[in-house]
């Protein structure tokens, strides 16, 4: 009964420390691109850190990419969500960090999102990066060209660049914003003139109008947007580390 007892010990040790592996450890530097599966070469490593970095010097959200060969046991979503708990991701209150884990041997990709960024990255959001833009790029072995529009798109809906789905975007009901303004300004215009007439005119042409009023709503849009080329560009400042963020189990993923 002893000897049971001591094997049986034995062998619940050897089980925890396998389950602890299953994760990979916090990388000591801490690093925003971690590829435990050597599918990337140092180029292409170097080329989406400096991006990722400069994105959180930025915004303080952390997007970090994991590559490993399998998750195991794990259902990927599980791996990714316990994955990015485990190291922290994100700015703890701000829980605004993003797990985009490829697992390559199982040929299977998850974004997981922590609780401040599932608003704006849903899971339906997390599934059209996924299925739209990486898979695609992956399916024809460019594996960086995949992630690296991948993280694109991810700027771009976490900045609200991006705020329909595309299929709303081409219903035959839908209205630009453009052609929204442009209906409102024609509309102004026809009312200032009318009202200029029944004072018996003056002022010669538009003056007193003013120019300023009638145009800030297009400048201050014109001036208002960002590219995703912008958090590309810079030194970045080397990465602090992560910063104890929580995640909820938001995301979604798929297969190629």
């Amino acid at each position: 009964m002893k000897k049971f007892l001591i094997f049986f010990s034995f062998v619940l040790l050897v089980s925890g420390r396998i389950t602890a592996q299953d994760i990979p450890a916090k990388p000591n530097p801490q690093r925003l691109v971690n590829d435990f599966a050597n599918q990337l070469n140092a180029t292409e490593i170097a080329q989406l850190e400096q991006k990722l970095v400069s994105y959180n010097d930025s915004t303080s959200s952390q997007i970090v990419i994991v590559v490993v060969p399998t998750t195991g046991e794990y259902p990927i979503g599980d791996y990714a969500f316990k994955l990015g708990r485990e190291w922290g991701v994100g700015q703890k209150g701000k829980d605004n960090g993003i797990v985009l884990l490829w697992a390559s041997t199982d040929r299977k990709i998850f974004i997981s999102t922590g609780y401040g960024m599932e608003g704006v990255i849903t899971d339906a959001v997390a599934k059209r990066i996924i299925s739209t833009i990486i898979t695609p790029d992956f399916k024809n072995g460019m594996f960086y060209r995949g992630l690296d529009r991948g993280i694109d798109a991810i700027f771009k809906y976490a900045t609200g660049e991006y705020k329909a789905d595309p299929a709303e975007s081409s219903n035959g009901g839908s209205t630009s914003p453009f052609v929204i303004f442009l209906i409102i300004f024609g509309v102004f215009v026809i009312i200032m003139f009318i009202s200029r007439n029944k004072r018996g005119g003056g002022g010669g042409g538009f003056g007193n109008m003013g120019g300023g009023p009638i145009l800030w709503p297009y400048t201050t849009h014109s001036s208002g947007g960002s590219s995703s080329g912008n958090w590309g560009g810079g030194d970045g400042g080397g990465f602090g580390g992560f910063g104890g963020g929580s995640f909820g189990g938001g995301g979604a993923g798929g297969d190629y």
